[in-house]
């Protein structure tokens, strides 16, 4: 028999992971200690699974009522953004802007926390959300986006918690020292599912191509944040799950 105490906290774990995510609210949260969120991060894929649903659900209204591909996924798209806050937008516009404004480590962590957007993240705005967009409506059908979306925002928040486990905080405050460094056993299990989430939605083919693209690129943004800042902040987390989710779905296309 399952022990009850241990559902209930997986239960609070994943309920932690959407509130950290994702603007949705519901019920109270009991756990909010230290480290709770890095606990909580094997669940996020599953946080993403939901907002990639949100995101086809809108797709296919919006093509239900008559409007082509490119309009619709351009609201999917918007309707993800609107879920989740645009945390990981605003945290790539910040990384970019960070790496490509400062010219030391210190210069390069005042412009990430600085609210004010520059040219470099104006412009990563604009070609990640074109990307995406054009990526949704090459797919066009209601079906493909819907796993699609599922596979895009499950497998890159699946990458996250791997990412914050390998590469260190670069500050002693901030969102991702406060969230703290998941346990192996939390990165371990967001890893299996972002695997099986790339794998049931894509194909093997397709999972498997997705796959290597996304070690390729969390290789080279885990080193670059090594290089640039001596480790990893929230806006640098933005920016990961900016990159897999257009990583995976490049390879969707493949």
């Amino acid at each position: 028999m399952i022990d009850q105490a241990w559902l209930q906290q997986r239960a609070d774990e994943f309920k932690a992971a959407i509130l950290f995510l994702t603007r949705l609210r519901y019920g109270p949260l009991e756990t909010t200690a230290d480290g709770d969120i890095a606990k909580a991060a094997w669940a996020f894929p599953l946080a993403g699974i939901l907002v990639g649903f949100i995101g086809a659900v809108v797709f296919a209204l919006v093509q239900k009522i008559g409007l082509p591909a490119w309009p619709a996924a351009a609201l999917s798209v918007a309707a993800t953004m609107i879920v989740t806050g645009c945390l990981h937008e605003d945290g790539l516009a910040d990384t970019i802007d960070g790496f490509g404004g400062g010219t030391t480590r210190d210069q390069k962590l005042a412009i990430m926390r600085d609210s004010r957007i520059g040219t470099y993240g104006v412009c990563a705005l604009a070609i990640a959300i074109i990307l995406r967009v054009s990526a949704l409506a090459i797919l066009g059908a209601a079906g493909p986006v819907m796993v699609a979306l599922i596979a895009v925002h499950g497998g890159a928040r699946a990458v996250m918690p791997v990412f914050m486990a390998l590469v260190p905080p670069a500050r002693r405050d901030g969102l991702s020292a406060a969230a703290g460094q998941p346990p192996r056993q939390s990165a371990a299990t967001a890893a299996v599912l972002g695997v099986l989430i790339l794998f049931l939605c894509l194909g093997f083919g397709h999972g498997l191509a997705a796959l290597i693209v996304l070690a390729i690129a969390t290789g080279l943004l885990a080193w670059l944040s090594l290089v640039q800042i001596e480790g990893q902040t929230g806006d640098v987390l933005g920016a990961v799950e900016q990159v897999s989710e257009i990583a995976i779905l490049l390879a969707a296309l493949w």
